[in-house]
């Protein structure tokens, strides 16, 4: 028998199967999806692959297989294929997704966690005789001996802690034969450390009823449907996701809990937690160790833990009995991965569903628009609505400040007069208050005022941040580091000025202006250790915090009970970005945000501080109207060709030499143009918004039209061929509907 096997390179010329023999030991053990080690060309070690098809001959002199690894499913494979063809990727970077962390290198491979326990090694009987007839004189000996006795499996260090007496004494009784230490193998356990109390599920009102039944219906009928669950802030989703898991967990099946992103996640934890308990839960996000993800993903594979809660990977945990898909806050762009393979994780989940035929659950207050397009002009999409607040809380009142008329009245502070004076109201009142600015660092660029020269980063052109706290500047995009510039380089002018604000220079001016108040700062700066989000939420929820400084980190669905203002600082900043979906994007974060006020039975508030006042994406965030919204941008984007109404396809050219990807997108352009597609337009290659990012020109094509399976052929067709050419230093890459043009 030959099998088809994949090697796991991410060379694009190795994309396609080699035959290999399958010794006669090893046939009943391997079918579609083992990975396997095999020799390949004239390299000494054994290379990975996967087994992706079998035939009885070749026309080939083939090597055997040598080794069998780990296994995938016959449906994994196929997913893996789908996506490679739908992303323009190796089959193989999809397949890197769907295995075991810890397991995806050919070295150093995680092993099992193990602990050292004491077990008593002599019957009990003879000990406590050795005790009472005095042949165990020493009163430490006897201690450890009767704290083993009762707890066989103890760590030294609890036998340390709990018998006040030493190592040397444990060590003692061992070398005489009363005490052995045997080796354990331990789980790693993300959630060991969470005590949390039991909460009865709550009772749900008319339209959470609603929703719930039709979505339950599905999952009764075992079939595939998806649903839109948009619901305004604070309308009680999560209990609606909640008492669908339990029905799944009921029937011995397994759902899949998406969210946007890690900051999300302990708090929804914690609430599945109090709702299920810990055992099971399987918990997988970036911020886990290799061996914590290692042991959750076995935990899941064993069918050990029936809820698994996560960021986008997570939709590849192996899980052997899926009956649900539930995707939080479906519009937000993080489940769109930026590097190989690009994919969707809601186009993935979609196909994850349809193959298993059960429900997929998207859930958002401010949903992406061309899901709700689907969902009202199409028929691919159940739309299910819930209009108002579930603890009948009132939508907090938004005001828009309209920073012109604040500078024309001789305030240049970063706040307005009113979300001073209104900060200063909930300080008095002992309320706690958020303030938005989707910046990070002290100051976005630093520049001459003699010459006009702007500090930019070497390897990217792109101007450094100004980071206050470590008195450096930053690129955001390779990270390099500066000191800070006192000088002018170009004409030596001592004239440098700090321009633009982000939230360093903001929670400065905040202890500056509220000098009694206490604050917090969460953005990526203060979130880059291990469990950081959660101890920053915690904090301000249980030390009751005056003032939560953030970026967009504290935007996404957190429940603050006691926050009744938020204060928007800029919230102009997502509108002058060059992409179609700014408005959009500023919407949403807008109404998101304001969402975050009012949640507790005191009303809310929401300060909007804009130089665009009259902008519709503003005003519909101040009326929080999605409908509003929603046919405003809906008729730009017919109007301009935009999705929903065609997909935007980018194919991006990297290098360290400009003039060869220059060449090459010509090349590119051309051989697409040739192709003649009915259904897209192909524009002239052009450099990239940033046309340089870690020593690397970018250039791009731009490709408006609705997908086929000619164009999608023709596009594979061009990737092989470019790499066919072993074109030296190059990347080239498509990006479907990308999350930015930049």
């Amino acid at each position: 028998m030959i099998a088809e096997v994949i090697i796991n390179r991410t060379a694009k010329k190795l994309n396609r199967t080699f035959d290999y023999q399958i010794p006669k030991e090893m046939e009943e053990y391997i079918y579609v999806g083992t990975k396997v080690l095999v020799p390949f060309g004239r390299a000494k070690k054994l290379e990975e692959g996967f087994v992706v098809g079998f035939k009885e001959n070749t026309e080939y002199e083939v090597k055997e297989i040598a080794k069998i690894e780990e296994n995938l499913t016959e449906k994994q494979i196929e997913l893996a294929k789908w996506m490679s063809k739908k992303y323009y990727c190796n089959v193989t970077d999809c397949i890197k997704l769907m295995q075991t962390p810890g397991t995806r290198t050919k070295e150093n491979k995680i092993k099992d966690k193990t602990i050292n326990s004491v077990y008593l090694k002599k019957e009990v009987e003879e000990i406590e005789y050795e005790i009472q007839s005095g042949m165990i004189k020493s009163e430490k000996h006897q201690r450890v001996l009767n704290f083993v006795k009762n707890n066989e499996g103890a760590t030294i260090p609890e036998i340390e802690s709990f018998t006040d007496c030493s190592r040397a004494i444990v060590n003692t009784l061992i070398k005489n034969g009363y005490l052995e230490i045997v080796e354990q193998t331990v789980k790693r356990d993300p959630l060991a450390n969470k005590q949390i109390e039991h909460i009865e599920k709550l009772i749900l009102n008319d339209e959470q009823l609603q929703a719930y039944n039709s979505v339950r219906q599905a999952i009764k009928e075992n079939r595939f449907e998806e649903f839109l669950l948009f619901g305004v802030t604070g309308s009680g989703k999560t209990e609606i996701y909640l008492q669908l898991i339990e029905e799944i967990v009921k029937e011995s099946k397994s759902a899949i809990m998406l969210v946007p992103e890690i900051s999300l996640t302990p708090q929804m934890i914690e609430r599945f937690i109090a709702r299920f308990g810990k055992e099971q839960i399987a918990v997988l996000h970036s911020k886990l160790s290799i061996g914590e993800r290692h042991d959750e993903w076995e935990r899941i594979r064993e069918n050990k833990a029936k809820i698994i809660i996560g960021a986008r990977s997570a939709i590849f945990a192996p899980i052997p009995n899926l009956g649900l898909i539930i995707i939080d806050e479906e519009h937000d762009s993080s489940y769109k991965s930026e590097s190989s393979p690009r994919y969707d994780a809601k186009e993935v989940a979609l196909q994850i569903a349809q193959d298993n035929k059960i429900p997929l659950l998207l859930g958002s207050a401010t949903p992406d628009i061309s899901t709700y397009y689907n969902a009202t002009e199409g028929n691919n999409i159940t739309l299910l609505e819930l209009t108002k607040r579930a603890n009948n809380a009132q939508l907090p009142k938004v005001e828009i400040v309209d920073l012109k008329q604040e500078l024309a009245t001789g305030n240049r502070s970063m706040l307005s007069r009113e979300l001073y004076k209104d900060i200063e109201e909930n300080l008095k009142n002992k309320q706690q208050t958020i303030l938005f600015l989707n910046r990070r660092g002290f100051s976005t660029f630093i520049m001459c005022r003699e010459c006009g020269y702007t500090v930019k980063c070497d390897n990217c052109n792109v101007s450094m941040t100004y980071h206050g706290y470590e008195n450096k500047l930053k690129c955001h995009y390779c990270g390099a580091e500066k000191p800070v510039v006192t000088k002018c380089p170009e004409c030596g002018s001592e004239k440098i000025r700090y321009f633009g604000t982000g939230t360093q220079k903001l929670e400065q001016e905040i202890i500056k202006q509220f000098p009694g108040s206490t604050t917090i700062r969460m953005d990526v700066d203060t979130v880059s250790k291990k469990n950081s989000h959660e101890q920053i939420l915690n904090k301000f929820k249980n030390e009751n915090i005056d003032i939560l400084i953030g970026t967009q980190m504290v935007v996404k669905g957190h429940h603050f009970p006691n926050v009744t203002l938020v204060g928007v600082i800029a919230a102009d900043s997502s509108l002058n970005i060059d992409d179609y979906r700014a408005t959009e994007r500023t919407f949403q974060i807008l109404t998101q945000v304001a969402g975050r006020a009012g949640r507790g039975e005191l009303p809310g508030k929401v300060i909007i501080q804009t130089y665009n006042p009259e902008n519709f994406s503003i005003q519909a965030a101040q009326k929080q109207d999605y409908l509003e919204f929603y046919e405003t941008e809906l008729a730009l984007r017919k109007q301009l060709k935009y999705p929903p109404f065609c997909d935007i396809i980018v194919m991006k050219f990297e290098g360290k030499n400009e003039n060869m990807i220059k060449q090459l997108s010509l090349e590119s352009y051309n051989f697409l143009c040739a192709k003649k597609f009915d259904c897209v337009q192909v524009f002239r290659p052009a450099p990239a918004p940033i046309d340089k990012i870690q020593n690397r020109f970018r250039w791009r094509i731009i490709m408006k039209g609705i997908l086929d399976s000619k164009f999608n052929g023709a596009c594979n067709e061009l990737l092989s061929q470019i790499y066919m050419r072993d074109v030296k230093d190059v990347r080239v890459s498509f990006d479907v509907n990308p999350n930015n043009m930049v």
